[in-house]
């Protein structure tokens, strides 16, 4: 259990919450471990399948305090809220952002420069822990012409001149992705981005890292009142969740691309992991995707310190924060969206 942001966050999967007086008790096999003054906290979001008490429910109701629960996976199931909660408020407010394409970039440039940032931040650990094996590939290069690309995108305030930006600095960083990978080059490269379907190994654990990135985004906002499918960067399109897009861009390097590249580099995944289709489509086989989501979920249980809060988390914590972060901004309370700047 932590709080952060006037927010309590249960991550244990055996904790049930109920109701004493104005408190909230954290219960683990019918002991009380932990309370909670209900008038500190704005917003409960509970990742255990034991629940809360209907009289807890009832009083954050009452008391406009969100009530959101996720399976420990982080897949969002419901939110409790009362008719003071300000949700539809916070969503008036972010489809006003929307549909103003200078307030929108405000937002989306942020986020891509955290991407930006995050991107240099990932080439650049690659040159600290293996640099005699990467010297002369184009690394420290790659990562100079996204620097240079950093203080263009705050000034910006275009969404097209944004998304020029960044498809500049997405060539630099793809460009190098292969000299990346260190283990296994016949049987793990990467000589671009491809999609729909995955055409090796490597995308096709890059596409199945961004499904699951944009999964948690999704589950993360929907828990904080705003409305995954209306974004920024990203456009309405029917089915899309363009705001869980928007918030998992900045995620992309450090969440989903660096994992990828544990897994190859440590050796976690084998080329029997996969299987290709006449079609050309390159998948992760049944096995290969369960060892793949149970070396996720370990990853998202490791420990970092939130450069914007200075708060130890868990990476799994990571787009929850960065989701109340953006609700906060929604709302009024911060001059600008933090975006997550990996060190």
């Amino acid at each position: 259990m932590k709080q952060l942001l006037n927010t309590l966050f249960v991550t244990s999967e055996d904790i049930y919450l109920s109701l004493e007086g104005e408190n909230v008790l954290a219960n683990r096999e019918r002991e009380v471990i932990a309370r909670y003054p209900l008038h500190t906290l704005q917003t409960i979001v509970s990742f255990s399948y034991s629940g809360a008490s209907p009289a807890l429910m009832g009083a954050c109701a009452q008391r406009g305090i969100g009530l959101a629960f996720c399976t420990p996976s982080g897949r969002f199931l419901a939110r409790v809220c009362g008719e003071s909660s300000g949700n539809v408020l916070l969503r008036r407010e972010q489809y006003r952002i929307a549909d103003d394409s200078q307030r929108s970039c405000a937002v989306a440039r942020n986020m891509i420069f955290g991407k930006l940032s995050n991107g240099v931040a990932s080439i650049q650990r690659t040159l600290r822990d293996h640099a005699p094996r990467v010297e002369n590939l184009g690394l420290e290069d790659a990562a100079r012409k996204i620097k240079e690309l950093l203080p263009l995108t705050l000034e910006v305030s275009d969404l097209e001149a944004l998304r020029g930006l960044e498809g500049v600095a997405a060539a630099a960083y793809f460009g190098v992705f292969d000299h990346l990978l260190l283990s296994r080059k016949e049987d793990f490269f990467f000589h671009g981005r491809n999609r729909r379907p995955p055409l090796d190994r490597v995308n096709a654990m890059l596409s199945f890292a961004y499904s699951l990135l944009a999964h948690d985004c999704a589950s993360a906002l929907e828990s904080v009142g705003l409305d995954a499918y209306v974004g920024f960067l990203h456009r309405d399109r029917p089915g899309r969740k363009s705001l869980a897009l928007d918030l998992m861009e900045e995620l992309r390097p450090c969440m989903a691309d660096r994992f990828v590249l544990t897994l190859v580099n440590n050796r976690m995944v084998r080329p029997e992991d996969f299987q290709a289709q006449d079609s050309g489509a390159v998948l992760l086989t049944d096995e290969g995707r369960k060892k793949f989501l149970k070396a996720w979920q370990e990853r998202k249980r490791d420990s970092l310190s939130h450069p914007y809060l200075g708060e130890k988390m868990s990476w799994g914590m990571i787009p929850y924060v960065q989701a109340l972060l953006l609700a906060r901004y929604i709302r009024g309370d911060l001059e600008a969206y933090p975006p997550f700047l990996w060190k």
